[in-house]
């Protein structure tokens, strides 16, 4: 085992399911060496793979999370990055308000989903997006100090900002996408494996 078949198996789980393409992409790590690692975890049964999409075994995941405590220990010891979780979670909760109000909007005493016909109430929750984008920076920039990997994240949150500024609103939390919401749901997960926490809420 080396250290990227770690790292693969890793991205893999943070991504749940996927090709190796996309696992590359969370990582920053090359397509191709990424596959072979996929493919020699899948050889070991901690993953399985059907027409090019991979996931982790149950196997897999434990093995994962016996090295998770020895391979981030300085990671789970840095107070700034305590620190930095701490604000982030304040951050996740407001985003995920806003994600639900994007989706879905009040008329009268219900709500239903928002069919996006009202521009200024989407501008209202656009301009709240930059808000809070523009604050998560200083505990991102905390993490990519200590795990550089972490710079993956801040360059496709700034990519689906940017696309959603640019009026191509899927952007904000489409499913379909490297949404801000995807990218920040598996930024989540990075972190709580990391840290070996638990997701104090669903997303």
């Amino acid at each position: 085992m080396n250290d990227l078949e770690f790292l693969a198996l890793h991205g893999l789980a943070v991504k749940k399911f996927g090709p190796p393409s996309a696992v590359a992409d969370v990582l920053g790590e090359d397509p191709e060496q990424v596959t072979a690692a996929l493919r020699s975890a899948a050889a070991e049964g901690r993953a399985v793979e059907a027409k090019d999409i991979f996931m982790v075994t149950p196997g897999g995941r434990d093995w994962l999370l016996e090295r998770y405590p020895e391979t981030f220990a300085a990671f789970r010891a840095n107070g700034a990055a305590a620190e930095g979780y701490a604000r982030f979670e304040r951050i996740n909760r407001e985003l995920l308000r806003l994600f639900t109000e994007w989706q879905m909007v009040p008329v009268g005493t219900e709500t239903v989903p928002n069919d996006h016909s009202d521009p200024e109430y989407d501008d209202r929750i656009i301009d709240r997006l930059g808000a809070l984008h523009e604050r998560a920076a200083r505990p991102l920039q905390e993490f990519t100090a200590l795990e550089p990997r972490f710079g993956e994240y801040v360059r496709r949150l700034d990519a689906a900002y940017d696309k959603t500024l640019a009026g191509e609103h899927d952007f904000v939390s489409g499913a379909k996408v490297d949404s801000y919401h995807t990218v920040w749901f598996e930024l989540h997960e990075d972190l709580l494996r990391i840290l070996g926490r638990e997701r104090e809420e669903q997303e």
